[in-house]
C-alpha cells in the first residue's frame, strides 16, 4: 500500500492518523513499506510517523549510528513531537535505544523488535556483494522464516541499493558502527515501559538477544513469535499488532503522566 510522503524542513516522512504519536524507525535494509501492517491497524487511533532515514544519502565518511541519531533528533525537533512511543526494528531499534538514553523525557514507551545493540549477525554473516542478484536474493530471504515473504519487489529494491558503490560503502560503515556501539552497560538507565517482540527463529538477532534485552531493561516485557525471523511486523503482522495494542493500552500515557 502506498502512502503520501510528506516533505518538510529537508525531511521526508509518512504521517498518518491522529492522536498519540507512534514514531517508527526502519532497519538498515528496511523501507517504509515494512510498517504497512502497523499503519493500517493503528492509524485510526494513533498518529503514525515514519521518517525516511538517510541511510543511503550519507557520505561513507559520516555513515554511522551517531549521524542517524542526530538525524532523528533533528526530525523530532522539526515536527515538535513529544510523549512519543518509539518503535524500532533491527538498526531502527538501536537508534531508538540511543535516542531514548539521550532524551528520556521525550519517550513514554519503547518498542524493540529484532533490535541490534547487543549482538547481530549482519546480513547473515557478511556484507553485501555488489552486482550479485543471487546473493542478494539469498540474503533477503535469510531475513524471513518463510522465504516467500522476500518478494521479487523487495529483492529488487535491495539489489538496486547495493548496486551502488557509495551506498554499499555507507551500508558497511553503518553496520560496523552498529557492531561497535554495544549498549549493554547503558540499558539499565531506560525507565520507559519497554515491549520486546522477537522472532523465535531470528537468525540475525537470535532469541538469546531478546532475553538479554529483557534482563537488562528492568521495565520490559518479552514475547516471542514462532515461525518468525527478523521482522515480526512483516511476517506476522496480526500477532505483532495484537501485542503492541495490548502494550499501548496497558501503559496508557494518561496513567504514565
Amino acid at each position: 500500500m502506498s502512502y503520501l510522503i510528506k516533505e518538510s524542513n529537508g525531511y521526508r516522512y509518512i504521517d498518518e492518523g491522529q492522536g498519540e504519536v507512534l514514531l517508527l524507525l526502519h532497519g538498515l535494509f528496511g523501507a517504509l513499506s515494512n510498517w504497512d501492517g502497523v499503519i493500517n491497524y493503528f492509524k485510526k487511533d494513533y498518529r503514525i510517523i515514519i521518517p525516511m532515514l538517510p541511510i543511503y544519502e550519507m557520505s561513507p565518511r559520516e555513515a554511522g549510528l551517531e549521524a542517524l541519531v542526530t538525524f532523528t533528533e533533528g526530525f523530532v525537533a522539526s515536527q515538535e513531537l513529544k510523549d512519543m512511543t518509539l518503535i524500532g526494528n533491527s538498526l531502527g531499534g538501536h537508534i531508538a535505544i540511543l535516542y531514548t538514553l539521550t532524551h528520556p523525557e521525550q519517550v513514554r514507551r519503547l518498542v524493540l523488535t529484532g533490535s541490534s545493540g547487543l549482538f547481530e549477525n549482519g546480513m547473515g554473516g557478511s556484507y553485501p556483494k555488489r552486482g550479485s542478484y543471487e546473493y542478494i536474493s539469498e540474503r533477503v530471504a535469510y531475513t524471513f522464516y518463510d522465504p516467500k515473504v522476500a518478494t521479487k519487489e523487495l529483492i529488487d529494491e535491495v539489489f538496486e541499493t547495493t548496486s551502488s558503490i557509495p551506498k554499499c560503502m555507507s551500508i558497511v560503515g553503518i553496520a560496523k558502527s552498529a557492531q561497535r556501539n554495544n549498549v549493554a552497560k547503558e540499558l539499565h538507565k531506560i525507565e520507559a515501559p519497554t515491549l520486546l517482540v522477537w522472532g523465535l527463529n531470528d537468525t540475525i538477532t537470535p532469541p538469546h538477544v531478546g532475553h538479554e534485552f529483557n534482563r537488562l531493561i528492568s521495565n520490559s516485557e518479552l514475547y516471542f513469535i514462532d515461525k518468525c525471523c527478523h521482522a515480526p511486523m512483516m511476517e506476522h503482522p496480526e500477532r505483532f499488532n495484537e501485542l503492541l495494542d495490548r502494550f499501548l493500552v496497558k501503559h496508557a500515557i494518561a496513567e504514565l503522566a
